[in-house]
């Protein structure tokens, strides 16, 4: 899908670039159409410079976008929103990044009714391959949903849920790419210890994972058949999967979930009471 709108990017950091990078490589967008902002001037002249858009400052991409894309830390999230406050109208779309956030203290801060969605997209959108879940706003309309997904779409997978589901995907999706770093790290240490190198042992593992889950996606097939293609009566991935049952991976993974949930459920009623 392709956008004929005028999209200001608030934030310049990696995930801020990925959504503008993603938007022009996919041609949704083209680079006439996009207003970035970012801390350092000289960060705004890079990106001018790499992909032909526009620059200024927060209050300037603020007046001269349509869609107002908020692509920076929660931390400094408040700030900017008092920042351009003024210079937001209630025709405009505001679409929020910022983890842990409510919608409900974005249009607080911006003097409601705002037309605002929130998303929810992971690290890997910096190589086009995100999984992200967006939520809208009370005022928000069809229309306003599609052209957050055209933005996120470009970057990867894209699911349209409830505001109230959107801390459970902060722990899943949002954090998982951390949990799978870990897990990965984990198995290329295990390749070292049993002979492997570090290169080939980090590229094996690596690659299996990547490749698992293309084969989960692409197959269709509940995880838990495509596990017992694997496992072979009396063979090594039974003995393997039995040590990690022993060891308790699914309770831990699942308890992690939880608690990265709660932590943003933490983070978005702090947001709130400093309103």
């Amino acid at each position: 899908m392709v956008t004929d709108k005028k999209l200001g990017f608030i934030g310049a950091g990696n995930m801020g670039e990925a959504l503008l990078k993603g938007l022009l490589s996919t041609r949704a967008a083209k680079p006439e159409q996009v207003f970035v902002s970012a801390r350092r001037a000289e960060r705004v002249q890079e990106l001018q410079k790499t992909y032909g858009i526009k620059g200024g400052s927060n209050a300037e991409v603020a007046r001269q976008s349509e869609v107002i894309v908020l692509a920076v830390k929660p931390q400094i999230l408040d700030q900017v929103l008092r920042d351009i406050a003024s210079d937001i109208s209630r025709e405009k779309l505001i679409i929020s990044v910022a983890a842990g956030v409510p919608i409900a203290a974005i249009e607080r801060r911006l003097h409601p009714p705002m037309r605002v969605i929130r998303a929810m997209p992971n690290t890997p959108a910096t190589v086009g391959a995100a999984a992200t879940a967006l939520a809208r706003g009370e005022h928000a309309t069809d229309a306003d949903l599609m052209t957050a997904q055209t933005i996120f779409d470009s970057v990867g997978l894209t699911v349209v849920l409830e505001e109230a589901q959107l801390d459970a995907v902060t722990g899943l999706s949002g954090s998982g790419p951390a949990y799978l770093f870990l897990i990965i790290e984990a198995l290329a240490d295990a390749g070292v210890k049993v002979g492997l190198s570090r290169r080939a042992s980090l590229q094996l593992a690596a690659q299996t994972v990547l490749g698992s889950a293309k084969l989960l996606i692409e197959s269709g097939q509940h995880p838990g058949m495509l596990k017992d293609g694997v496992t072979s009566p009396g063979g090594t991935a039974i003995a393997g999967l039995h040590t990690l049952e022993a060891g308790g991976l699914r309770n831990v993974l699942m308890n992690a979930v939880e608690a990265a949930t709660r932590r943003s459920r933490e983070l978005g009623e702090e947001f709130l009471r400093k309103l």
